[in-house]
């Protein structure tokens, strides 16, 4: 929390904190964080504890799971899901639901099934389909269900439903969306059925009332019953838009709420390249004149404004948020109190959602707290004030910010110096550039939360030197001076600089954010698979640049897969009329043509160009680290963080900042905490 007056509640959000009744059980208010995956899972019970609690403990009146597959035959592979396949099971998902009960919050479970799509690399049971169909993981085909897998489908979500109202849930999903099993019965063009679980839609949708039917029978009375769905079907082959409403009409009433999503993933889940605040209105606005239940739709919000025009419009009952939790926990608390410029506004980069595709724990841009709640004891919002002394850090970016930030709350005397005329570094460079305004709110949340602290201070266009740092005598010094895109091709594919790239008609990521447009023919080399080359073939389409994109990948953006904007992104340039050249490697530039290389065979292409951007990798800019250890400066004194240490994301650079603000003067840190199992040793007997 910053040191400004705590305001009074203002009225007009007041309806957002009313309580809300969903069947058998009341939720304080209408915060609801919806089912999201985590990379945490089964794998990491006590990380996923805290972070749920976390999100409880700000204010959140709904907090669920992710995905909680019912039964072995049902298992993502590497992904971190939650289960509850046993009673042992029921300890691991009760310490997540007596976390987010300890904070007044009520606790969401969504069971799941993943049908064809699940590999079930781990517990090796045959995959279950509507249909024999390749898994997404491999060659793998699922099992086509007979009516005792429709039995013993309907046993095991009983069963788990049982457990989950033992492990302490108060709402327990039935989950017929997002390509998982329930959608395969409800598909066309899938479910060649010709009993009673396939043909006309009632029949598609009779296990899905079935689900429902047993699952109240089962929990209600004490739990309620929601029902995850697309509000405009699966698409015309699957199940479109009418059948999905008349799908409404049927089950309407059945469950206590709905949670409604959209067909299309890639846009529900858009990036802020893709996709703007309450981008899924347009897909509501029916489903709440289906039923008398309540509703929750998610829109990333971040706007308390928004929230109330979507509740009076009659969209949603519950403001649904997946990635606006995660960026900030204490969102609902923080405007209760009026405290709105404390929110760390999500920027709608799908870092969070890459790290789970990844296998690993949910991180986020905004919040460098987020998964380091058990394993480091980080709070988002509490900051031990401990901090004497003086730091200077040099490089107002991200990491420079976000260590300012947290060592003034500490206590610390804090000087921040920038050579540039503004605050920011790569993130003001970078929100410039289309698409990407939204990722100014990393800068101006931490210098909107600096601006609150009296005993830190921000010199801006202040070039220092070496021994300027050295005379200012600072006890400590932090260095956060970035990194720049080299000029010389070296990257994944080079691991040398390329001559030729010495011509003058080069160019690199940096030339263009500050100004140096590249004109006429431009080639574009990707060797960094990320959003940066694409981004800049549309900037210099914009600019009247005729654009050819060589990419050492099979795809645009391919890293892109991670953050659900690889499809959007090659769409883009290709609607702009880019050439997109792929698996291929810019070998040689002569400032009229450039000769690419097939990254698999020996075969070459020549392609007229009056300009090369290389988008290939970053150098460091470490040099002033250097420059002081030659000085003689103690390195117990200096340290570098974020890009000049490290070139990465720049949510790599803010934890970076978080954690040496964190540790600064801690002798002795706290131990970071593994979740891990140690076999006991068996003692050897003589």
């Amino acid at each position: 929390m910053s040191g400004r007056v705590q305001l009074q509640q203002d009225d007009r959000y007041r309806l957002l904190f009313e309580p809300m009744r969903i069947g058998p059980v009341t939720a304080p208010n209408r915060f609801y964080q919806v089912p999201h995956c985590t990379g945490m899972g089964y794998a990491r019970p006590h990380t996923l504890a805290a972070m749920r609690g976390m999100k409880a403990e700000g204010g959140w009146g709904v907090v669920c799971t992710e995905y909680c597959s019912i039964h072995p035959n049902s298992d993502a592979g590497g992904f971190h899901f939650a289960s509850l396949w046993d009673d042992d099971d029921i300890r691991a998902m009760g310490h997540t639901a007596d976390s987010i009960h300890a904070h007044g919050a009520i606790a969401g479970l969504e069971l799941w099934h993943g049908g064809s799509s699940a590999a079930n690399l781990l517990s090796r049971e045959p995959t279950l389909g509507v249909r024999s169909m390749p898994s997404h993981d491999g060659p793998i085909q699922s099992h086509p269900m007979d009516k005792a897998d429709i039995r013993n489908l309907r046993k095991w979500h009983r069963d788990a439903a049982l457990r989950a109202k033992a492990a302490g849930f108060d709402i327990i999903y039935v989950y017929p969306t997002h390509g998982y099993l329930l959608h395969e019965f409800l598909s066309r063009s899938l479910n060649g059925r010709s009993d009673e679980y396939g043909g006309n839609l009632e029949n598609r949708v009779r296990l899905v009332r079935e689900l429902i039917e047993e699952t109240r029978d089962v929990v209600g009375g004490t739990c309620a019953v929601a029902v995850r769905m697309s509000a405009n079907g699966h698409g015309k082959d699957h199940l479109d838009e009418t059948e999905a409403h008349d799908m409404m009409e049927m089950l309407g009433q059945m469950p206590d709420l709905w949670d409604m999503v959209i067909s299309d993933y890639e846009e529900e889940m858009a990036t802020s390249r893709f996709g703007s605040e309450g981008g899924l209105e347009k897909y509501m606005s029916y489903v709440r004149s289906l039923t008398g239940k309540p509703v929750v739709t998610v829109g990333r919000f971040t706007s308390p404004d928004t929230m109330v025009s979507q509740i009076k419009n009659g969209i949603t009952d519950f403001i649904g948020a997946a990635r606006p939790s995660i960026a900030d926990p204490f969102l609902p608390t923080k405007i209760r109190e009026g405290r709105l410029e404390d929110i760390r506004e999500c920027i709608g980069c799908n870092i969070c959602y890459a790290q789970d595709n990844m296998s690993a724990p949910l991180r986020c841009t905004q919040n460098p707290t987020m998964g380091e709640e058990w394993r480091r004891g980080w709070h988002p919002e509490k900051v031990k004030k401990d901090g004497e002394g003086s730091v200077l850090v040099v490089g107002a970016g991200p990491a420079g910010l976000e260590a300012a930030h947290i060592l003034g709350r500490r206590g610390f005397d804090v000087a921040v110096v920038d050579a540039q005329n503004h605050a920011g570094g790569r993130v003001t460079r970078e929100s410039k550039l289309p698409g990407l305004a939204e990722w100014v709110r990393v800068r101006d949340y931490r210098m909107g939360q600096i601006s609150a602290l009296e005993n830190v201070s921000l010199y801006l266009g202040s070039l220092m030197t070496a021994r300027d740092i050295m005379d200012y005598g600072a006890d400590q010094i932090i260095l956060a001076t970035g990194a720049k895109w080299r000029a010389d091709g070296t990257g994944r594919w080079h691991s040398a600089p390329v001559k030729s790239f010495t011509h003058a008609a080069v160019y690199t990521p940096d030339d263009i954010m500050d100004g140096r447009l590249p004109r006429g023919r431009v080639v574009i080399f990707d060797d960094d698979h990320y959003y940066m080359a694409p981004v800049l073939a549309e900037a210099l389409v914009k600019a009247g640049a005729k654009i050819t994109y060589v990419c050492t990948a099979a795809s645009v953006c391919s890293w892109g897969e991670n953050t659900q904007e690889q499809f959007s992104s090659q769409a883009r340039l290709i609607e702009l009329g880019v050439e997109l050249v792929l698996s291929k490697a810019v070998a040689e530039f002569d400032g009229e043509k450039v000769r690419a290389c097939c990254i698999y065979t020996d075969h070459e292409t020549e392609i007229a160009a009056d300009a090369l951007v290389l988008v290939t990798s970053r150098e460091p800019n470490n040099g002033l680290y250097r420059d002081l250890l030659n000085l003689g400066c103690d390195e117990t004194r200096v340290s570098t963080i974020g890009d000049c240490h490290q070139p990465s994301i720049i949510a790599a650079a803010i934890y970076a900042g978080h954690r040496v603000a964190r540790e600064l003067g801690n002798a002795d840190p706290a131990p970071v905490l593994r979740e891990r199992v140690v076999p006991a040793r068996q003692t050897k007997t003589a």
